[in-house]
């Protein structure tokens, strides 16, 4: 007996009516990039290994599927599209129009274990500002990702933006005495985590990466308090606390009056009310720089939907074209869930214009004119090997038609087809050449040649 074969772990088939699902996320998604104006581009699905240990570290290697091709070249299937990103850009970096501002929509492959949420195969939206270093590329991105998520019918209930800054914990650990960037890295990788640890987890992390006199319990107090800000006032009040030198203090205000700017242009693109100060998003990928946020689903058990920020270094340690970005990502995972909690799913239907339905004799003369009507833009089939009249009127109805075309010897012989409109049950006999123009006027109003 032959063996079924089943779908591998974490890959998904798309029969027709998921796969037109998906294809609605996907056309939702170009809208929302049309009318901010991002240019679609796409590359390889396969990518050099290095490609992507480059950016993220040996330990990438984990998440990957990665192989040794037949020419010898470790390669790997991509996991994400920012470092595909990163070497088009850079390859042209001179003669590109800045700011440049692209997208795409990628499957995307990382070997982990499936779960909710989080597949082997997935597809994201990815959007990307390269070549722009002002708050308004972060204010563009927000404005964006937000309007990714509205476009459904999602709203504030929904889901809320967390808007966090890499740069202020930098600063911060600065004010602490922790200047060496691989602490720094450290630590910021522990805050990260901060959510999904133990305390006593976080306290043997931190001990890891603070200087052996730090005190580990002082550190997380100081870290808990600057993680609960939720107003400009309360971060500049933990770094008063710290005494920190003049220079650091001129720094510190400098960025909070960044942050003022760009709260105050979400606002004027009228998405600052659904925009939150949070902290405690430091997503833990070293390439990050500054602004960071989240999307989140708003419901006590909410989730991470979306995610992104200002990756300023990625470019010169990629290619050494140094080069500012900010980009975000939205996996079709996530969305597709919270669309169905809420029943926002887009509909999806399989509308077909015409069915044909002919005699035998008038097959030749059928078939001419479901080429000419596909060829003027509608959709048209027939019963292929269906030979006698009743049989096909049975397959038609199974099709639920705008239109039945029949073909009968007595009106052919008039060069007319009988049109019957399936809603109302309208009949009309007209000319074959009339044909396209007969049917689109009636549904649309428009006028086909």
């Amino acid at each position: 007996m032959a063996v079924v074969m089943e779908t591998l772990p974490g890959f998904r088939d798309f029969y027709p009516t998921e796969c037109a699902a998906r294809n609605a996320l996907f056309t939702a998604w170009r809208e929302v990039a049309r009318r901010f104006h991002f240019l679609e581009f796409d590359s390889p699905i396969l990518e050099p290994l290095e490609l992507f240990t480059e950016k993220s570290g040996e330990e990438i290697r984990e998440q990957l599927f990665t192989f040794e091709d037949r020419g010898g070249r470790k390669v790997a299937l991509r996991p994400e599209t920012t470092p595909s990103l990163v070497r088009l850009i850079g390859t042209r970096a001179a003669s590109l129009k800045k700011p440049i501002k692209w997208f795409n929509i990628t499957e995307n492959f990382r070997y982990e274990r499936p779960q909710k949420g989080r597949l082997r195969s997935f597809y994201q939206f990815n959007v990307d500002i390269v070549g722009e270093d002002s708050y308004s590329a972060e204010a563009e991105l927000i404005a964006l990702a937000i309007e990714s998520f509205s476009i459904f019918g999602l709203s504030r209930q929904h889901f809320y933006v967390r808007l966090s800054d890499r740069q202020i914990w930098v600063l911060w650990l600065k004010a602490l005495g922790i200047g060496e960037s691989s602490l720094q890295l450290g630590l910021l990788n522990v805050l990260d985590k901060w959510e999904r640890r133990e305390r006593k987890d976080l306290e043997k992390d931190v001990s890891h990466c603070l200087p052996p006199a730090a005190n580990v319990q002082e550190f997380l107090i100081r870290a808990e308090k600057l993680r609960q800000s939720s107003t400009l006032q309360e971060i500049r009040g933990c770094f008063d606390a710290l005494n920190p030198n003049d220079a650091l203090k001129e720094a510190v205000d400098q960025r909070l009056l960044t942050w003022e700017k760009l709260l105050a242009e979400l606002d004027a693109l009228q998405c600052g009310s659904f925009v939150q100060m949070d902290l405690g998003i430091v997503r833990g990928l070293a390439y990050y720089t500054g602004f960071v946020f989240e999307v989140f689903e708003a419901s006590l058990d909410g989730r991470a939907l979306a995610g992104g920020g200002r990756y300023d270094l990625l470019f010169e340690k990629l290619t050494g074209h140094s080069l500012p970005a900010v980009g975000f990502a939205v996996g079709d995972v996530t969305l597709v869930d919270i669309l169905q909690k809420y029943r926002l799913l887009p509909k999806v239907t399989f509308s077909l214009d015409c069915f044909v339905i002919f005699e035998n004799s008038t097959r030749k003369q059928a078939l001419q004119d479901v080429g000419h009507l596909r060829q003027n833009g509608l959709s048209v089939t027939y019963a292929l090997g269906e030979s006698t009249v009743s049989k096909q009127f049975k397959k038609a109805f199974e099709y639920n038609p705008n239109f039945i075309l029949f073909y009968g010897s007595d009106e052919l012989s008039n060069n007319q087809v009988q049109v019957k409109h399936v809603t109302t049950h309208n009949v009309a006999l007209v000319e074959r050449e009339k044909l396209a123009n007969f049917v689109c006027n009636y549904t649309t109003g428009s006028k086909r040649e």
